[in-house]
């Protein structure tokens, strides 16, 4: 990831927008637009304003909301004149993030969420500002870690947000257990579904969309962190390992293991005991 910009900008209500301290390089008519050849990530902490896009009709967007801008993606925005705004922002290109996008970690169809005052994420502009001005050895390295930082708790808030509803993250927490109890039994998810009230389907879409993982990937994830703890630190044999986290057969798990971990249980087994620091 490269940093183009990062900055705090004040714009006092009843001024011209863009005003006159605006960085000449991103000067532009908010009645025309523009388009960006990078990604822009704006946090309006203090004002409201409008914000449109190719993808996202006008919306109105106040203190607390994050704006999206994706290269390529024809937008405008400014802050109402009788209030003004204050706004704080990083521009940013690389693969990192066209992977984020590539996986639905952002889209251009939300392009602004509603995440809150957040001093977190203040303060880690105010990191950004303080690294790019001083310019050291290694900065643009600095930066690129803070806008990850940065892009990661968006996207955690955000989808926190999502699940307000306390009774559901209960149910969540709850089936995270558990898969994990069910790994050493012969439960399966759609039993785990049934003992939380919850159809297969239901419980495997809320599922994915609170952790990320469907059920059977966060199991099978589980499985393989227990095989490498089993691995380390016991004397099992791998066909006993296999029966003990229910896989269908010792061969399955082999290979299984193998295509998580790069290597067989036996070659990670042989190259923990040899090495203990790896």
């Amino acid at each position: 990831m490269f940093v183009t910009t990062i900055g705090v900008q004040l714009t006092p209500a009843n001024v011209p927008y863009p005003p006159k301290d605006h960085p000449s390089a991103y000067w532009f008519d908010p009645k025309r637009g523009r388009t960006l050849h990078e990604y822009q990530l704006i946090y309006v902490i203090k004002g409201e304003g409008i914000f449109q896009s190719a993808h996202c009709s006008s919306v109105r967007v106040t203190a607390g909301n994050i704006i999206m801008i994706f290269p390529g993606e024809w937008h405008t925005y400014q802050p109402d004149k009788k209030n003004g705004w204050v706004v704080y922002w990083a521009g940013f290109n690389g693969v990192n993030i066209d992977r984020l996008l590539d996986h639905s970690f952002f889209s251009k169809k939300q392009s602004v969420l509603d995440i809150g005052f957040n001093e977190h994420l203040i303060e880690l502009y105010r990191q950004g500002i303080d690294v790019a001005n001083y310019q050291r050895t290694a900065f643009q390295q600095m930066l690129a870690g803070i806008v990850q930082l940065l892009l990661g708790t968006v996207f955690y808030i955000d989808k926190n947000n999502s699940f307000r509803d306390k009774g559901v993250v209960k149910q969540i927490d709850m089936a995270r257990v558990l898969i994990r109890e069910s790994v050493a039994t012969n439960q399966t998810l759609e039993d785990i579904a049934s003992q939380l009230n919850m159809s297969y389907s239901w419980f495997r879409r809320l599922f994915k969309q609170y952790t990320g993982f469907a059920p059977a990937q966060y199991q099978m994830e589980i499985k393989i962190q227990k095989a490498k703890e089993l691995l380390a630190s016991t004397n099992m044999p791998i066909k006993e390992i296999a029966y003990e986290l229910n896989f269908e057969s010792a061969g399955y798990f082999i290979t299984f293991f193998k295509s998580k971990i790069g290597i067989s249980p036996k070659a990670y087994r042989n190259k923990i005991h040899k090495d203990p620091y790896k």
